[in-house]
């Protein structure tokens, strides 16, 4: 072998060489990913031409915008100047359609288009692929296996355990706080409907809010949960002469909650104006603002309109439940829009959404909340904390960013006069 071969110019040569292929296939797939990406602009250019968007920047899109100004106000600018749908640039190359008109959300839910995957890719390590994220016909098997557990005749139980469930808050409450005090609530309501759901659905004895086993011949089995404390909320809601609930919001005379001794559970669907005051708070705060999904064919919508395959519509439940084409005075608490009889109420998807995928456990929640208003209100008169308003932020749900505090004064006889039955 000649010393040459061996030289460290020829191998400084050789690697030099190499490095230049390298750099040279390097530019190659630069080049083609950056036709790829302008090819993709210039596609959604085209698909989304038909519906308005605020100025964006070629690169970054509109997150300049959020970095600005919190997330919710600058949604309701956007509703309120593109009344049904507006175009959110995420990146230069990937953008979203923000739908939030009645008309145009139903047509999406009424189809069969998958969930999009990039708005849920971060919850199935989380919670794994169980009904929320499965698509086609798995989705429907387990749907179709599910729903024969919500009935109301087998919900109707659980009235019970959820009352004790509240009964546990409440009395926590009361060790807390005194007469005008100050409470945030958050987690008690976590805790409580963590209790809730362990006990109706898992059977669990113990109590996750004091954090202690219960006593089972004290605080009953899960067969006779629907009856402990029973006959406590009998004598409180079921009684003549109970003072009314909603006197002072409403105005009306009689009790929210009828009278006749009926047992707890028979009185939820016998509470209009509960009801209502719940479905417009999720009106104005619905549970989950936002739902994705993609496209797998065009769609067409009433006006003329329409988006091609692959495009992701955002449908913005916070958006139409604050949209002023719909709801006149939005952000104004109105608990009429939910009168029998009142056609704008179709409007909003409660509490979750609508369509084949509409919310399974509903019934549950709904039960839960009307359990927990009125056993709060029979104990506690409530006042909004003044100097710590709400901040709503939507995170994976929309929730308040600094806690929900409020002013509590215990009511003297929440039972009302029992000496005169």
């Amino acid at each position: 072998m000649s010393v040459s071969a061996l030289s460290p110019s020829r191998a400084l040569g050789g690697v030099s060489g190499l490095l230049q292929v390298v750099s040279l296939l390097c530019l190659v797939l630069l080049l083609l990913k950056a036709a790829q990406l302008y090819l993709r602009r210039q596609w959604l250019l085209k698909a989304l031409h038909q519906f308005p968007s605020p100025p964006s920047h070629w690169f970054y899109g509109h997150k300049w915008e959020f970095q600005q100004e919190s997330e919710l106000p600058l949604l309701l600018k956007r509703v309120e100047k593109y009344p049904r749908a507006c175009v959110h640039w995420l990146w230069g190359t990937r953008a979203f359609v923000l739908v939030y008109d009645p008309d145009y959300m139903k047509m999406v839910l009424g189809r069969s288009d998958p969930k999009a995957h990039i708005a849920y890719r971060y919850l199935k390590p989380w919670i794994g692929t169980g009904l929320l994220l499965l698509e086609g016909q798995t989705w429907f098997q387990h749907r179709q296996m599910l729903t024969p557990a919500f009935p109301y005749d087998i919900l109707k139980p659980c009235v019970g355990i959820m009352a004790d469930s509240v009964q546990v808050m409440l009395d926590k409450w009361e060790e807390l706080v005194i007469q005008d005090s100050h409470l945030e609530i958050f987690g008690h309501v976590s805790s409580m409907t963590l209790d809730t759901i362990m006990k109706c659905a898992f059977s669990h004895q113990g109590s996750v809010q004091t954090d202690r086993r219960s006593d089972q011949g004290e605080e009953g089995s899960p067969a006779e949960g629907g009856r402990a404390g029973e006959g406590e909320e009998q004598e409180a809601l079921g009684l003549p002469g109970h003072p009314p609930l909603c006197q002072s919001e409403c105005g009306q005379e009689r009790p929210c909650l009828p009278s006749g001794g009926l047992p707890f559970g028979d009185h939820l669907d016998q509470m209009p104006y509960t009801t209502m005051c719940i479905k417009e708070a999720m009106r104005l705060y619905p549970p989950v603002p936002v739902t994705g999904r993609e496209l797998s064919k065009p769609i067409t919508f009433p006006d003329g309109r329409s988006l091609p395959a692959g495009i992701h519509p955002l449908l913005s439940f916070y958006g139409l439940h604050h949209n002023p084409k719909v709801w006149p005075n939005p952000g104004v608490f109105d608990p009429s829009w939910f009168t029998s009889g009142s056609t704008r109420h179709s409007h909003a998807f409660l509490p979750f959404s609508g369509g084949s995928r509409n919310w399974i456990g509903k019934k549950f929640a709904m039960n839960e909340l009307k359990v927990a208003v009125a056993l709060i209100l029979l104990r506690f008169e409530l006042s909004p904390d003044r100097f710590k308003v709400p901040v709503p932020t939507p995170v994976m749900v929309q929730r308040s960013k600094n806690g929900i505090h409020l002013q509590l004064r215990k009511l003297s006889d929440p039972g009302g006069d029992k000496d005169k039955l």
